[in-house]
């Protein structure tokens, strides 16, 4: 693959699954100026030795954040710490990866309380919200540190958002899933991310900041189950691909892990 992507990158939820693939791959494709802040709710818990792991094989480009999405003071301390290290720098790509799933799948109306439904939102939805708010001084500082001949172009390599969402969050799409999996709770609030998503892209693209959501398949992983057809590995390895080549005509959109818009 070629990698397009440099600078400040923060990517949530990297304890494991997707999130720990999106550290490990943008640790190995990112150039020796590229720096990785690797955000998750419990740094020293066993649960996160391999995300340490790949701190100790990349020294110096991979900083371990403390961050519950769920917690607005625990984003705000983030925020302070990657500011801190950052300096005069920029944010040039935040991926927005963590998100809970309650109740476990297929999650029916009839296993599902009003605690799924807030704590979902919450951590899916309001969390996402927060961090781009908080960090959009950063990201604008790194939308103006354009490269001669950026002109009015957006990139991830200039400064974006991307929104991990899913095809299940697919209003037209419902009918051909929902009997395998009702899950009402993660449906709703990656719904409401997408218009998140949509939001935040018509209100940034001023400061030629790229907003953009993306699927990234149906992953083996804890949430995804083993019945799943794609491996980490390959999700990443496509969503980085795609990645690297947006620009202004995917902002706003809903994309899939090779690029393929999805309807909303």
């Amino acid at each position: 693959m070629s990698m397009k992507l440099e600078g400040n990158i923060l990517v949530t939820g990297t304890n494991r699954g997707i999130g720990l693939e999106l550290v490990k791959q943008l640790a190995e494709r990112t150039g020796g100026e590229a720096h990785i802040y690797a955000c998750c709710r419990a740094p020293d818990d066993t649960k996160t030795e391999a995300l340490r792991d790949l701190t100790t094989q990349y020294p110096g480009k991979i900083t371990i954040i403390k961050l519950d999405m769920s917690d607005e003071a625990s984003i705000s301390a983030a925020v302070r710490a990657v500011k801190e290290q950052i300096g005069d720098g920029g944010l040039n790509l935040v991926i927005n990866n963590a998100a809970i799933n309650k109740p476990d799948t297929p999650a029916p109306l009839s296993a599902t309380g009003k605690e799924d439904m807030m704590e979902a939102y919450e951590t899916n939805v309001v969390g996402p919200f927060l961090l781009a708010k908080m960090f959009l001084p950063l990201l604008q500082r790194a939308a103006e540190m354009k490269s001669p001949g950026d002109g009015d172009k957006m990139s991830c390599r200039r400064s974006a958002i991307i929104n991990i969402s899913t095809l299940i969050s697919s209003i037209e799409k419902c009918p051909e899933s929902f009997a395998i999996a009702q899950m009402y709770p993660y449906r709703t609030s990656k719904a409401a991310l997408n218009m998140l998503t949509r939001c935040q892209a018509e209100d940034f693209k001023s400061h030629n900041i790229l907003v953009t959501a993306i699927h990234p398949g149906w992953v083996r992983t804890q949430m995804g189950g083993e019945q799943a057809p794609l491996t980490p590995p390959d999700s990443v390895h496509g969503m980085l691909s795609t990645m690297s080549s947006l620009s202004n005509k995917d902002c706003g959109m809903l994309l899939d892990w090779q690029g393929n818009r999805i309807p909303w």
